[in-house]
């Protein structure tokens, strides 16, 4: 079934059913279609270019114009408010846009209106009645139905176009994965602009006839007491807000007991993270795989196949392998590329038809730029980046493995590595730790702990102290900002 139509389906088949609950209000699922119809007018009012920018906060609001857009056959464009001002200017430029749907606050957080842009202000408008729209051209299985700007490891933000049939299948691969259906309820925080809250967090829910229930910020101790009074049966978060939760001191097994899995994605899960959220709730975070590119979601470790550092087997319809350097197909265990392929794989990057062709092989995988592993029962462990690669004295290190093993001492809240070159070795490695509070900075204590866990050649030459790691509005942490220049902060 069509995305739109799915979603218009499990909407308006039990209307008055809650189908959202943000930091304002209950949505019914009539209340998400009219809202829709009315922000579909005030959209084709403004807008005469085909792609639609939106910048809300994670709540109702952003399913009602994602809705609004697809009616009309328009693309959405998720803007990132967390970006810089000149990158933010620069993809309402790539991106073709001439109005933005969004809220006074949103405006007032990203230093005032975009040049260029119209804004269609939800803010003012009152969704009551049922307005007359144009509905005569809606979203197709192979229309682009969002572009999702993503960064990478350098340059300026790239739009992925993903089509209706691409997010439309990752719904259908992730519901048939966990037997996902209407008596699910979805708690989480993720940002709509970033693919695992778009996708998992608004679109799963929707078009499933699940009841997702949003918090625009996080707050550890407002989602345990979201998960009191919702009693959700998933949860989707990334690594840091699982360390947030673990260590709140009043929280209980009995607060997350509703919980059929707890989900972790966007960068890798630390085992200190893992064993400590097992202990204090006594489950287990289940962990999965995917980029923006893949709609994202391509691997998911079950709870039923819970297997430590790894991310699970392909979901139904993907096919994975691993490749060497040379472009052949690698057996079980053996490190090379992950690439996959599948109905799920973006349509390619928005105006750069050359960077869309370097990142296909020609049997059509997506190169991932992610080193990984297959096992023989086909379970995926993620062992590095490509490009984060360390080479020192000719042996292949992934800083992942560096940061495991920091990340077990007692004193580090989290950590990144980084490479520096070296006249001897050709690289060594550097590593950034961010403390637990009333933790003290000991270096000749942290080498020693990795000197106990890891090979010499890789226990870092330098591990310097950071108040802050530089993250994502994800919580991913941008490996790209740290250089060796960065001096040790006194805290």
């Amino acid at each position: 079934m069509e995305l739109l139509s799915s979603i218009r389906r499990h909407l308006l088949v039990r209307p008055l059913r809650p189908t959202i609950v943000d930091d304002f209000r209950t949505w019914r699922g009539i209340d998400l279609m009219v809202a829709s119809w009315h922000i579909a007018r005030a959209i084709d009012k403004a807008s005469e270019a085909q792609r639609v920018g939106v910048m809300l906060p994670t709540s109702g609001l952003f399913p009602a114009a994602a809705i609004a857009a697809w009616t009309l056959g328009k693309t959405i464009v998720p803007l990132n408010y967390l970006l810089s001002r000149s990158d933010l200017e620069y993809v309402a430029r790539d991106a073709g846009l001439d109005c933005v749907v969004t809220v006074g606050p949103m405006i007032d957080l990203v230093g005032g209106s975009i040049p260029g842009l119209k804004e269609v202000r939800l803010d003012q408008l009152k969704f009551t009645g049922i307005p007359p729209v144009r509905m005569t051209n809606p979203l197709r299985r192979d229309d682009v139905a969002v572009v999702l700007y993503t960064s990478g490891t350098s340059g300026r933000p790239k739009g992925v176009m993903l089509t209706a049939g691409n997010i439309g299948a990752n719904v259908r691969q992730c519901q048939e994965w966990v037997d996902f259906d209407a008596n699910d309820k979805i708690l989480g925080v993720l940002p709509q602009f970033h693919s695992f809250g778009l996708t998992i967090l608004t679109m799963l829910p929707l078009a499933t006839g699940a009841t997702a229930v949003y918090t625009a910020r996080f707050v550890p101790r407002k989602l345990i007491d979201l998960a009191r009074t919702h009693r959700p049966t998933a949860f989707v978060a990334i690594p840091s807000m699982y360390n947030a939760l673990r260590l709140l001191k009043d929280a209980t097994p009995d607060d997350l007991k509703s919980l059929r899995f707890a989900v972790s994605g966007g960068e890798p899960l630390p085992e200190a993270v893992f064993e400590g959220f097992r202990e204090k709730f006594g489950l287990d975070i289940n962990e999965g795989y995917g980029l923006t590119e893949t709609s994202p979601v391509t691997h998911w470790c079950r709870p039923n196949e819970q297997r430590r550092k790894c991310v699970g087997r392909a979901l139904p319809g993907i096919e994975q392998r691993i490749v060497g350097p040379d472009g052949k197909t690698l057996g079980a265990n053996e490190d090379g590329e992950v690439r996959m392929r599948g109905p799920n794989i973006m349509k390619g990057y928005l105006n750069l038809p050359d960077e869309t062709a370097a990142v296909f092989d020609e049997q059509g995988f997506f190169k991932t730029g992610d080193m990984g592993r297959i096992d023989e029962q086909g379970f995926l462990s993620i062992t590095g980046r490509i490009k984060e690669m360390l080479i020192i004295g000719g042996e292949n290190v992934f800083p992942r493995e560096i940061e495991e093993v920091l990340n077990r001492h007692e004193s580090v809240k989290d950590s990144a590595v980084i490479g520096m070159a070296d006249g001897m070795r050709g690289e060594v490695a550097i590593a950034f730790v961010e403390l637990k509070d009333g933790a003290k900075f000991d270096e000749s204590a942290l080498k020693a702990h990795c000197r106990d866990n890891i090979a010499g050649f890789k226990v870092p030459r330098e591990i310097r102290l950071i108040r802050e790691l530089p993250r994502n509005p994800t919580g991913k942490i941008m490996r790209r900002k740290l250089t060796p220049e960065i001096a040790s902060e006194a805290v």
